[in-house]
């Protein structure tokens, strides 16, 4: 019993102490802390332009990472409207009229010469399927501008002939509607799947699926209506890939059959024959598109999706190989890989980027040098201070703490006030600069936190020197 009792009675005493001493140890610094205080705010201006280095170093760091958050969404964005894993087959500039008008060549020339190539066709689209076990998804593209009329309205359009893997492709997801079946791209049926443009511009104020638009001379119905992108125009022409909001996609046959082959023109080429003079014209009521035997290619785009991204370098040089032969050993072709280029800009953008946020740190850096130089300026300036205090009974460590926090509360106060300039100053970039900029809470703790090491770190060596003074020169200094 008397064991239990002395044991409570020590426990209660050791809890009285540590609670004692809490108190004291929190009174006894933060009357240090009240000093600092007083003694900043009693140099206003001088506290002001001591913090401006933090204020222009935080705020210089926020604007900088949310420039490299916004060139990072950017790419993301772009990344993801080319699509995952995808190889961009582009035909290059027609050479049959210059292998077909040219005379007195050499022997070799002359046989070179007579090297023909069908362009880019839907047997290419097949051959690749078929060789290339590494393919995905294999979608060919035919372009073509001209105006969508229906019900007295007249809107600037892009036909787009595609098949399904065009949409599986470039992640085109629908708002409304289907997107083509079998037996509408076997036999081109007039049917098409409208942007989000489209849809709002021609059909505003009513329901656009099984309705009917007029592009060039033919109606086509409309069974789908694509999601809105919000991707902007210079991400799309950067990225090389049409906008769906402004497109009107339809089968690939149904642009074959009902409105231009080029393969036609090309064939005729070889046969000796002429179409209206040696070319061939298209011509939309009310559009502008006109094609000549300059461009002899059957489709203007082929996207080759591989299974993973190791494949893309590989594939590439397989389809390279493919198409050489396919073509007669005639390079009218180009093969890109727009994914791997944004990752390329996305490391130089980074690259830059760390430089940006490199050279922001250095301001930073100043600012916490320009508050040591202060602090030490205050050291001098307050030797008597020093003096009394410890000849009153303040301790080294009173006084450390008393330096230390003036330093703290200026970069503290500097870090805040940065943070609020750094994303006024963002905000003024992304309207006035037109650059996208995305501030993120991690870049806000990044930078303040920064800002408060700093003070901690470039007051320490002036509190240091203030604590070491002996109280007895300190009094009689003069």
């Amino acid at each position: 019993m008397n064991v239990g009792y002395w044991r409570l009675r020590v426990q209660y005493l050791f809890r009285n102490k540590i609670q004692m001493f809490k108190i004291n140890f929190i009174s006894h610094y933060l009357h240090d802390i009240e000093i600092a205080i007083e003694s900043i705010l009693d140099n206003k201006l001088k506290s002001v332009l001591t913090a401006l280095g933090i204020i222009f170093g935080t705020a210089a760091v926020i604007s900088m990472l949310a420039i490299g958050n916004g060139a990072q969404q950017e790419i993301l964005e772009q990344i993801k409207m080319v699509g995952v894993n995808n190889i961009v087959i582009t035909p290059t500039t027609d050479l049959t009229e210059e292998e077909n008008n040219s005379s007195g060549d050499t022997e070799g020339e002359s046989k070179q010469k007579k090297k023909f190539s069908p362009g880019l066709t839907l047997d290419d689209v097949e051959a690749i399927k078929r060789i290339i076990p590494s393919v995905k998804k294999v979608a060919p593209e035919i372009i073509a501008n001209s105006f969508v009329v229906q019900n007295g309205k007249r809107v600037p359009a892009k036909i787009v002939g595609v098949n399904n893997d065009y949409f599986q492709v470039y992640n085109v997801q629908l708002e409304k509607g289907t997107f083509f079946n079998d037996f509408q791209i076997t036999n081109g049926i007039p049917v098409c799947v409208i942007g989000a443009n489209i849809s709002s511009k021609v059909f505003s104020d009513t329901d656009p699926i099984n309705q009917y638009l007029k592009f060039g001379h033919v109606w086509l119905k409309v069974i789908g209506v694509i999601e809105k992108s919000d991707v902007n125009l210079s991400a799309a022409d950067n990225a090389g890939v049409n906008l769906v909001n402004d497109n009107v996609f339809i089968p690939v046959q149904t642009m074959l059959l009902r409105y231009k082959n080029r393969a036609l023109v090309n064939s005729k080429i070889v046969s000796g024959g002429s179409m209206f003079g040696g070319g061939f014209f298209f011509s939309f009521s009310g559009g502008q598109e006109t094609t000549t035997s300059s461009n002899y290619n059957q489709l203007d785009k082929i996207i080759v999706q591989v299974e993973e991204t190791e494949q893309l370098t590989p594939t590439t040089e397989i389809l390279s190989r493919l198409l050489l032969r396919r073509h007669q050993e005639v390079k009218d072709y180009e093969i890109t890989v727009p994914e791997l280029l944004l990752k390329q800009q996305q490391r130089t953008k980074d690259i830059f980027n760390i430089v940006l946020g490199a050279i922001a740190s250095i301001s930073l850096i100043v600012g916490g040098i320009g508050i040591m130089n202060i602090m030490y300026a205050t050291v001098m300036e307050r030797i008597k201070e020093i003096g009394i205090r410890l000849a009153l009974g303040a301790k080294k460590a009173d006084i450390i703490a008393q330096f230390l926090s003036e330093a703290i509360l200026i970069s503290v106060s500097g870090g805040l006030v940065g943070v609020l300039l750094g994303v006024i100053l963002s905000k003024l970039i992304m309207k006035f600069a037109d650059i996208l900029t995305i501030i993120s809470p991690g870049s806000i703790i990044i930078a303040f936190g920064v800002s408060a090491i700093i003070g901690v770190i470039f007051g320490i060596s002036p509190a240091k020197r203030a604590a070491d003074r002996d109280p007895i020169e300190s009094l009689r200094y003069e």
